[in-house]
């Protein structure tokens, strides 16, 4: 990492996404691997989600956007979906203790309305504690699907359009009905434990995003990651549908 850091400064700084966004996928290979619960997957997972947090801020990374549970995910078997929430509900009661002090925003991006209401409450304190200060923030997918989302932004957009309040719609105006509205959209989307596919993840803002696939499995994950798929990034010839001269 020491050549990405170096590099940060003049010409260098180009290579470094602003915004990173990650499928948290592989715990319950990693836990079955090691004869545990896939419970326990999860509970690795969410201690990789704090480090990588952490290792992006430090970087200088703006944005960070892990996919932590989908829309589909409720289809898992009971005990693992409670075990999830009861992580969520830690890592946000950690959060509101730290946000402040680490100078970390967090926003949730999904439909929280069927969540337990402990886990609302918590959503709310966190994204209100966001709105104190600048600087590196962190966004967790939670009930998300990113169908979903661009039906629900639709809906949104349907019901200003009926009441009179728009009279037409760009690409720009239809972002800012997303749950990532006010968001730069990821430049670099990682996925790690061996699928090539987003399943479902912010498929409205990932339109020129670059993909980068690792076989490591997200408990595994670490810094050297973050700068190996950073230097991927930086190698990829960026020309937004157009041509460079």
């Amino acid at each position: 990492m020491a050549l990405l850091k170096s590099d940060m400064a003049g010409e260098g700084a180009k290579v470094l996404p602003r915004h990173i966004a990650i499928i948290l996928d592989g715990n319950g290979r990693w836990a079955k691997r090691r004869g545990l619960p896939r419970t326990a997957g999860h509970a690795a997972g969410a201690e990789t989600f704090r480090r990588i947090a952490t290792y992006c801020k430090d970087l200088g990374i703006d944005y960070l956007t892990v996919y932590a549970f989908s829309t589909e995910n409720w289809k898992r078997p009971r005990e693992e979906v409670e075990a999830i929430m009861g992580l969520l509900g830690k890592y946000l009661r950690e959060a509101v203790e730290t946000m402040e002090r680490d100078h970390i925003r967090l926003k949730i991006l999904g439909d929280a309305s069927i969540l337990p209401e402990s886990l609302r409450g918590l959503i709310h304190e966190t994204a209100d504690i966001s709105t104190h200060y600048e600087g590196f923030q962190a966004n967790v997918c939670l009930n998300y699907g990113g169908r979903d989302e661009i039906v629900r932004a639709a809906l949104r957009f349907a019901e200003d359009y009926r009441a009179g309040r728009v009279s037409t719609l760009t690409e720009d105006m239809f972002s800012g009905y997303m749950y990532s509205a006010g968001i730069p959209d990821p430049d670099l989307i990682i996925r790690p434990g061996g699928e090539k596919r987003l399943s479902n993840f912010l498929m409205w803002e990932s339109a020129y995003s670059e993909l980068v696939f690792t076989d490591v499995l997200w408990p595994d994950f670490t810094g050297a990651d973050i700068d190996a798929a950073i230097a991927e990034y930086a190698r990829r010839d960026r020309r937004f549908g157009g041509i460079k001269k």
